[in-house]
């Protein structure tokens, strides 16, 4: 495609914008989404693996080191903590020196750090090593967030959001089998533990997906050699419109005393906290069930994470369609709720507790992509840079909580009942807290 091809425009491209054209936006974006989302899903399920295989190696790891459930709970949390502390410094600087740049270091570094849980010996190891987990990958995921805006309108947001998060199930639908599969397969070959193979095994594609961001992802939309001027100038064009409408450079102590952006934090806070403690422990829920083989598990485990994948890209679809966000996240938050809270009956039945785990999983994961579609819409430059990251590091110090209450819940009770309807509680709120956001900041 030459230069000189002119792309046509969107219904709101100002008079002066090329109209005549081969190429729509449409296929533009398309274009756009092609090159980008596949390559930053695969790092997002690298990820996403490496967070949450805990999951999986507490089935094994804590009888081998004599860990209390509150022991792993806390460990499981405790990752956030330094998410917390290193999020928004990470994000803000990303934004000063590129994704390409910030997203090898965190990932490079969060994989050596996944494969070194294999030492662990002792709580305070684990605790020291998921904490340093947490801040090698602060600012991950609010850097993809940020990275989108630089390509995609408020417009496209969502369904592109939610197709980026649907790594979060697919790390579920790849690991669960891989992580039960590597634990049964190489448990105690050649003296090592299945658990430690795990952390080591599945920290290798981190490491060379960090690699391969170096060569593979532009900055911004100027840098891109696999677009055309006149593509690069239509992108550019279709985000100028939105810039003057949001905030821009203001100071972070401003930013965060802005209601808007304390509002928005308690949903997330909600949404983080059902998701947290699905991810934390589904596995050990389905085992409890009766399930004995750990590959089993790991099937069993995947079945939530495809019906979430579902739902995400549907509801989503059509959010951004319809330009309503309101009813497409207040009824996936109360129907989560409800699978997590009939989760807890016939605990003995596996298919029963199957069946309403992916209920649960439908309606919570898609509450996130739709969610980010929210705060985007009015932040720009360094203030989205920071917003985002200030509202996913309070929003962490759920997913902190969660897996914490959830093992002390079981240590105090010999059962997960009591967590699931912790986790429901939030679905509620966060459902009330999204009725009250004002219709001019959810539907656009």
């Amino acid at each position: 495609m030459s230069d000189s091809l002119q792309v046509a425009s969107s219904p709101g491209a100002m008079s002066g914008e090329p109209h005549a054209g081969v190429v729509s936006d449409h296929a533009l974006y398309r274009k756009v989404a092609r090159r980008l989302l596949p390559f930053l899903m695969m790092c997002y399920v690298a990820a996403f693996l490496d967070r949450v295989n805990v999951g999986f190696a507490k089935l094994q790891m804590l009888a081998d080191l004599n860990f209390s459930e509150t022991v792993y709970g806390l460990g499981a949390g405790i990752f956030f903590i330094g998410y917390f502390l290193f999020e928004v410094p990470s994000n803000v600087f990303m934004h000063r020196i590129g994704a390409r740049k910030t997203l090898a270091r965190i990932m490079i570094l969060w994989g050596c750090i996944s494969a070194l849980m294999m030492l662990t010996r002792t709580p305070w190891q684990f605790y020291l090593l998921r904490f340093m987990l947490g801040a090698a990958e602060a600012g991950f995921y609010p850097a993809i967030i940020l990275y989108l805006t630089y390509w995609f309108p408020s417009n496209r947001r969502a369904q592109v959001i939610a197709t980026f998060m649907a790594a979060v199930p697919l790390a579920g639908i790849i690991g669960g089998p891989l992580s039960g599969g590597i634990m049964s397969a190489l448990h105690s070959h050649h003296g090592i533990a299945g658990w430690q193979w795990m952390f080591l095994i599945e920290a290798v594609p981190s490491v060379l997906l960090g690699i391969a961001v170096l060569g593979y992802l532009d900055n911004r939309i100027a840098d891109a050699r696999w677009l055309s001027a006149a593509e690069k100038s239509r992108l550019e064009h279709n985000l100028q419109g939105e810039r003057s409408t949001r905030t821009e450079h203001v100071s972070l102590w401003h930013l965060l005393r802005d209601r808007r952006v304390l509002h928005m934090a308690l949903i997330c806070y909600c949404t983080v906290s059902s998701l947290s403690g699905l991810a934390f422990w589904v596995p050990s829920i389905i085992k409890s069930t009766g399930v004995v083989s750990l590959f089993n598990v790991g099937l069993l485990t995947a079945i939530p994470n495809v019906c979430a994948v579902i739902s995400m890209v549907l509801v989503c679809r059509h959010s951004d369609a319809t330009r309503e966000r309101r009813w497409h996240m207040i009824v996936p938050f109360l129907v989560g709720g409800t699978g997590l809270v009939l989760s807890t009956l016939y605990s003995d039945n596996p298919v029963f507790a199957v069946a309403m785990l992916s209920v649960a999983s439908a309606g919570c994961m898609v509450c996130s992509p739709l969610f980010w579609s929210l705060p985007t819409a009015f932040l720009d430059g360094k203030s989205a840079a920071a917003g985002i990251a200030g509202i996913n590091a309070f929003a962490g110090l759920a997913a902190f909580a969660s897996p914490y209450v959830i093992g002390w819940c079981k240590d105090l009770t010999g059962s997960t009942n009591a967590g699931m309807y912790f986790l429901a509680s939030f679905t509620v709120l966060g459902a009330i807290l999204v009725y009250l956001t004002p219709s001019r900041l959810v539907d656009r």
